[in-house]
């Protein structure tokens, strides 16, 4: 990309994403920010540890954090890996909202809860996945295609 050239919106939207998932994911590891730090566990929902006081975090929580982010941030130098980490991430965070919402109405405290996942886990991932998953469809512009957008009736 020429010196100059604006970075598409897309791409510069996949990086913003990614910056905040592993700010998420060192603030998960920073006591005070992270209520009952003395009782973050690896994993499992026995961890009494909760990020701003409200989402329920463990150590496998906030690396999942850190590695999607980081994942994120390399995705994010092209267009199509934008798009991928976007839409993809999207689709992500919308099944494992569907994930977490079946553990609350089933069984919240089962082993199934291994990453641990509240419900206001559940509500962040339902709000991160519509959001993703715009941001990745409707940012997708002309640059990076290779030509203009397709338009079904334009196939043969």
């Amino acid at each position: 990309m020429a010196h100059g050239t604006p970075k598409p919106r897309v791409r510069q939207a996949a990086a913003a994403v990614a910056a905040l998932f592993i700010l998420l994911g060192v603030l998960g590891f920073v006591p005070r920010v992270t209520t009952g730090y003395d009782d973050l566990t690896f994993a499992g929902h026995t961890s009494g540890a909760k990020l701003f006081d409200l989402f329920q975090v463990s150590i496998l929580h906030n690396a999942l954090h850190l590695i999607f982010g980081l994942a994120g941030l390399v995705l994010a130098r092209s267009v199509g890996g934008a798009r991928l980490f976007l839409a993809g991430g999207g689709a992500i965070y919308l099944g494992l909202w569907l994930y977490g919402f079946a553990i609350e109405f089933s069984a919240e405290h089962s082993a199934a809860n291994f990453v641990p996942l509240n419900g206001a886990d559940n509500w962040l991932h339902l709000a991160l996945g519509f959001g993703m998953l715009v941001l990745g469809l409707l940012l997708s512009e002309r640059a990076g295609t290779g030509g203009r957008l397709d338009n079904p009736i334009d196939r043969p």
